[in-house]
């Protein structure tokens, strides 16, 4: 294992995954030193040997650090991670350091979490992404920054700025996260509401392709007719790389803050049960893309017809 010489800009990375992994790939290529965490040795591994960088076997291995990222399924484990697990990484960490949770994580469990690490001296910035595994490779990821802390926030950027190039300051600490949820709700609305009018149209006997071409000629275009729907959905790849586990809890959380926010918003609970019902019968790790698959049921007949 290669040693990493002391500096300001050693950066612990927890979650080499699908997206973790390229966003800590651009870190490493900033000439930052990257000490890589992950459930699966292996894959932090694997990240050292191709970056330059030090597989951390244990978390407190990354108690060095003066910035900590994580990318990980939910706000849950981001927290289990920090307070709970191997007795919790803030115990190894200084006065000073940042936590950058580039999660999708709950809001309010956000600012819970950091009122608890600023105990500790540690302060917690949010910064979810959007743009999914394509975006991650490039560097060109949004990214939605939640903080209390101006300060913070200008420390963090250099950083931020190498995994993407659109940064958004949306407020407080836990704004970033919930900024998140409601464009994954606004993007899973899109889809739901695609899935269905192919369907229904299918059913009726209208050609799928044509069906979207129309669609993308007409007010009913977005983001899922022009890039979803053809290449993953009609074509059955099934393949955007993000899986229907995790967007089913970001509109989970959407529907949730609107309860705690005490606005009745009908349509995030229903596209949430709509998802998560896809979720259990396809399994969280299929695609996304793949929900309407979940959708296909016949109504029952009436006794009227």
């Amino acid at each position: 294992m290669a040693a990493v010489q002391p500096g300001p800009e050693r950066v612990g990375f927890i979650g080499i995954g699908n997206m973790g992994a390229p966003m800590a790939g651009h870190i490493a290529r900033s000439g930052r030193a990257v000490i890589a965490y992950d459930l699966d040795p292996a894959r932090a591994e694997q990240f050292a040997h191709a970056h330059g960088a030090v597989a951390a076997q244990q978390l407190q291995e990354l108690g060095s650090a003066r910035f900590i990222i994580t990318m990980l399924p939910n706000g849950q484990i981001v927290r289990e991670v920090l307070l709970q697990q191997e007795g919790g990484l803030a115990q190894s960490l200084q006065p000073g350091t940042l936590v950058i949770d580039m999660s999708s994580s709950d809001p309010v469990g956000t600012r819970e979490l950091g009122a608890l690490l600023a105990r500790r001296g540690i302060t917690l910035l949010d910064a979810p992404v959007s743009g999914a595994v394509p975006r991650a490779r490039s560097a060109t990821l949004a990214i939605m920054i939640g903080s209390d802390d101006r300060q913070a926030i200008a420390r963090a950027r250099p950083l931020l700025s190498s995994m993407g190039d659109k940064l958004f300051e949306t407020g407080a600490l836990g704004s970033g996260h919930a900024m998140k949820a409601l464009n994954n709700f606004v993007a899973a609305s899109g889809y739901t509401a695609a899935a269905e009018a192919l369907l229904i149209g299918k059913r009726f006997g209208l050609e799928p392709e044509v069906m979207i071409d129309i669609l993308n000629a007409s007010t009913g275009r977005n983001f899922i007719t022009e890039l979803v729907l053809k290449e993953h959905v009609v074509s059955g790849r099934f393949a955007t790389g993000f899986a229907l586990g995790l967007l089913a809890k970001d509109v989970k959380i959407a529907a949730d803050l609107g309860i705690a926010v005490r606005l009745d918003a009908p349509l995030t609970r229903l596209v949430s049960d709509r998802l998560a019902l896809a979720r259990d019968r396809l399994g969280p790790a299929r695609d996304n893309s793949a929900a309407l698959l979940a959708w296909e049921d016949e109504l029952p007949l009436s006794r009227s017809e």
